[in-house]
Protein backbone atom coordinates (compact mmCIF):
# COMPACT_ATOMS: atom_id res chain seq x y z
CA UNK A 1 0.00 0.00 0.00
CA UNK A 2 1.48 3.32 -0.88
CA UNK A 3 1.94 5.82 1.94
CA UNK A 4 -0.93 8.46 2.24
CA UNK A 5 -3.38 6.21 -0.05
CA UNK A 6 -6.40 7.21 1.79
CA UNK A 7 -5.78 10.76 1.45
CA UNK A 8 -8.06 10.74 -1.95
CA UNK A 9 -11.01 9.01 -0.24
CA UNK A 10 -10.98 11.97 2.21
CA UNK A 11 -11.37 14.25 -0.64
CA UNK A 12 -15.15 15.52 -2.14
CA UNK A 13 -15.22 12.62 -4.75
CA UNK A 14 -13.94 10.42 -2.61
CA UNK A 15 -16.65 10.49 -0.14
CA UNK A 16 -19.27 11.10 -3.29
CA UNK A 17 -17.56 7.32 -4.96
CA UNK A 18 -17.52 5.55 -1.30
CA UNK A 19 -20.99 6.65 -0.58
CA UNK A 20 -22.27 5.98 -3.91
CA UNK A 21 -20.99 2.00 -3.88
CA UNK A 22 -22.28 1.39 -0.43
CA UNK A 23 -25.98 2.86 -1.69
CA UNK A 24 -25.36 0.26 -4.86
CA UNK A 25 -25.12 -2.52 -2.52
CA UNK A 26 -21.53 -3.19 -2.43
CA UNK A 27 -20.12 -5.01 0.94
CA UNK A 28 -16.87 -3.63 2.47
CA UNK A 29 -15.41 -6.56 0.97
CA UNK A 30 -15.97 -5.45 -3.13
CA UNK A 31 -15.55 -1.60 -2.01
CA UNK A 32 -12.31 -2.30 -0.65
CA UNK A 33 -11.69 -4.24 -3.82
CA UNK A 34 -12.56 -0.81 -6.10
CA UNK A 35 -10.73 1.26 -3.54
CA UNK A 36 -7.40 -0.92 -4.21
CA UNK A 37 -6.87 -1.76 -0.60
CA UNK A 38 -7.24 -5.41 1.87
CA UNK A 39 -10.37 -5.29 3.69
CA UNK A 40 -9.13 -5.06 6.66
CA UNK A 41 -6.96 -1.81 5.52
CA UNK A 42 -10.87 -0.66 5.28
CA UNK A 43 -11.40 -1.76 8.82
CA UNK A 44 -8.44 0.25 9.79
CA UNK A 45 -9.64 3.39 7.58
CA UNK A 46 -12.94 3.29 9.20
CA UNK A 47 -12.00 3.51 12.23
CA UNK A 48 -9.06 6.28 12.22
CA UNK A 49 -11.28 8.44 9.44
CA UNK A 50 -14.68 8.75 10.52
CA UNK A 51 -15.47 10.73 7.84
CA UNK A 52 -15.08 7.25 5.52
CA UNK A 53 -16.83 5.76 8.18
CA UNK A 54 -19.72 8.26 7.78
CA UNK A 55 -19.92 8.39 4.28
CA UNK A 56 -20.21 4.62 3.84
CA UNK A 57 -22.94 4.63 6.53
CA UNK A 58 -25.24 7.31 4.97
CA UNK A 59 -25.29 5.44 1.61
CA UNK A 60 -26.22 1.98 3.43
CA UNK A 61 -29.05 3.48 5.14
CA UNK A 62 -30.09 5.01 1.91
CA UNK A 63 -30.32 1.55 0.05
CA UNK A 64 -31.66 -0.08 3.34
CA UNK A 65 -34.65 2.64 3.44
CA UNK A 66 -35.04 1.47 -0.49
CA UNK A 67 -35.29 -1.91 0.43
CA UNK A 68 -37.83 -1.48 3.45
CA UNK A 69 -40.11 0.53 1.93
CA UNK A 70 -40.22 -1.85 -1.01
CA UNK A 71 -40.73 -4.56 0.94
CA UNK A 72 -43.69 -2.57 2.56
CA UNK A 73 -44.80 -1.87 -0.82
CA UNK A 74 -44.63 -5.42 -1.47
CA UNK A 75 -45.85 -6.67 1.56
CA UNK A 76 -49.67 -4.50 1.02
CA UNK A 77 -49.57 -4.74 -2.63
CA UNK A 78 -49.74 -1.85 -4.99
CA UNK A 79 -51.23 -0.32 -8.25
CA UNK A 80 -49.17 1.25 -10.80
CA UNK A 81 -49.43 2.46 -14.58
CA UNK A 82 -47.42 1.12 -17.18
CA UNK A 83 -46.45 3.04 -20.44
CA UNK A 84 -45.57 1.35 -23.36
CA UNK A 85 -44.78 3.44 -26.30
CA UNK A 86 -44.67 2.31 -29.87
CA UNK A 87 -44.86 3.85 -33.62
CA UNK A 88 -47.24 3.35 -36.06
CA UNK A 89 -47.51 4.29 -39.78
CA UNK A 90 -50.22 5.25 -41.76
CA UNK A 91 -50.30 6.37 -45.21
CA UNK A 92 -46.36 6.49 -45.03
CA UNK A 93 -46.91 8.85 -42.10
CA UNK A 94 -45.13 7.74 -38.69
CA UNK A 95 -47.18 8.19 -35.44
CA UNK A 96 -46.15 7.81 -32.03
CA UNK A 97 -48.81 6.09 -29.81
CA UNK A 98 -48.42 5.92 -26.07
CA UNK A 99 -50.40 3.30 -24.38
CA UNK A 100 -51.11 3.05 -20.43
CA UNK A 101 -52.41 0.42 -19.00
CA UNK A 102 -53.36 -0.04 -14.92
CA UNK A 103 -51.85 -2.73 -13.22
CA UNK A 104 -52.31 -4.61 -9.85
CA UNK A 105 -49.35 -6.36 -7.74
CA UNK A 106 -51.67 -8.26 -5.15
CA UNK A 107 -50.57 -8.68 -1.36
CA UNK A 108 -47.62 -10.86 -1.09
CA UNK A 109 -48.00 -13.30 2.35
CA UNK A 110 -44.17 -14.37 2.16
CA UNK A 111 -43.38 -10.14 2.46
CA UNK A 112 -46.20 -10.09 5.06
CA UNK A 113 -44.80 -13.05 7.27
CA UNK A 114 -41.02 -11.64 6.81
CA UNK A 115 -41.89 -8.15 7.95
CA UNK A 116 -44.18 -9.04 11.17
CA UNK A 117 -40.78 -11.99 12.21
CA UNK A 118 -38.73 -8.58 12.24
CA UNK A 119 -40.96 -6.02 13.24
CA UNK A 120 -43.03 -7.71 16.00
CA UNK A 121 -41.26 -10.84 16.72
CA UNK A 122 -42.32 -11.99 20.24
CA UNK A 123 -45.98 -11.96 18.66
CA UNK A 124 -44.91 -13.41 15.04
CA UNK A 125 -41.72 -15.58 15.22
CA UNK A 126 -41.63 -19.12 14.80
CA UNK A 127 -40.51 -20.22 18.41
CA UNK A 128 -42.64 -19.30 21.18
CA UNK A 129 -41.45 -19.32 24.43
CA UNK A 130 -44.22 -20.10 27.09
CA UNK A 131 -44.47 -19.96 31.04
CA UNK A 132 -46.00 -22.79 33.23
CA UNK A 133 -47.36 -21.28 36.74
CA UNK A 134 -48.28 -23.61 39.07
CA UNK A 135 -47.17 -27.22 40.92
CA UNK A 136 -46.26 -30.13 38.93
CA UNK A 137 -47.54 -33.10 41.04
CA UNK A 138 -44.57 -35.80 40.76
CA UNK A 139 -45.26 -39.24 42.21
CA UNK A 140 -42.50 -41.98 42.33
CA UNK A 141 -43.29 -45.80 43.01
CA UNK A 142 -40.30 -47.51 43.80
CA UNK A 143 -42.35 -51.30 44.02
CA UNK A 144 -42.85 -51.86 40.39
CA UNK A 145 -41.90 -55.81 39.51
CA UNK A 146 -39.37 -56.19 37.34
CA UNK A 147 -39.57 -57.98 34.22
CA UNK A 148 -39.53 -61.49 33.79
CA UNK A 149 -35.91 -62.19 34.26
CA UNK A 150 -34.54 -64.50 36.95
Amino acid sequence: MAKGKYHKWLTDEGMTLLEGWARDGLTDEQIAYNMGIAVRTLYVWKERFHQIMHSLKKGKEVADFEVENALYKRALGYNYEEVKTHVEELNGKKKKKVEKTHKHIPADVTAQIFWLKNRKPKEWRDKQDLEHTGNIGVTIIDNIPKSGKK
